[in-house]
């Protein structure tokens, strides 16, 4: 057995199954299944908490939302602090996409110019120049478009269409100088206390 650093805590995982090929493990799975179902039977529910604005940061919460409800699972999702730009009425046509600080920003159609091309990062550097915000927000857009993905204004619609239920953060709304009027799609503005009660029994993912 290996030896364990000084210092070093390991989590209780509970009691270790037997090895493979002792006589026990089958009586052990047999007990634990024979009051117990493999399957969750309870209803499904997730919570999405959406904290940032940028067009990238928008699309993954709003695609895994409308996906969780086209599986019947209760989605809820928390828009807060610069996330509340995706549901804003008079922003969320204009959210845009940088690579400045996403060393992961690279295009497939460079490929075509030379192999190889497309696994190369865009530099840095070139992220401050003019009129790259601009291109990066349209080359995001016609990609997301040409895959049938609609705006993000769009998807709020459909999010709300489809049954979601959306939360504008209280404290944000307040910070930000906003009313409820400004906001679109939204069942209310609650409290982070409220949203974790809402919550509760679920999944939650943030983003």
């Amino acid at each position: 057995m290996a030896t364990i650093p000084e210092g070093f805590i390991i989590p209780d995982f509970g009691t270790t199954p037997p090895a493979v090929g002792d006589g026990t493990a089958s009586a052990a799975c047999a007990s634990a299944g024979a009051g117990a179902s493999s399957e969750f039977s309870g209803p499904r529910k997730i919570s999405f908490i959406c904290s940032k604005g940028n067009l990238d940061m928008a699309y993954p919460g709003l695609i895994m939302a409308n996906a969780a409800l086209g599986e019947g699972v209760q989605v809820n999702i928390f828009f807060t602090f610069w996330g509340l730009d995706i549901i804003h009425k008079k922003l969320n046509k204009k959210l845009r996409f940088t690579f400045a600080g996403n060393t992961a920003m690279h295009m497939p159609e460079l490929g075509y110019v030379r192999p190889g091309l497309e696994n190369v990062s865009f530099p840095q550097a070139m992220a401050n120049l003019p009129g790259m915000t601009r291109f990066g927000t349209s080359y995001m857009k016609k990609a997301m478009a040409e895959l049938g993905i609609p705006p993000v204004d769009e998807m709020v619609d459909l999010l709300e269409a489809a049954g979601a239920n959306m939360y504008a953060c209280k404290l944000t709304v307040d910070m930000m100088r906003l009313i409820e009027a400004d906001l679109k799609g939204i069942k209310g503005v609650i409290s982070a206390t409220d949203f974790i009660e809402l919550s509760e029994g679920g999944q939650i993912v943030f983003i």
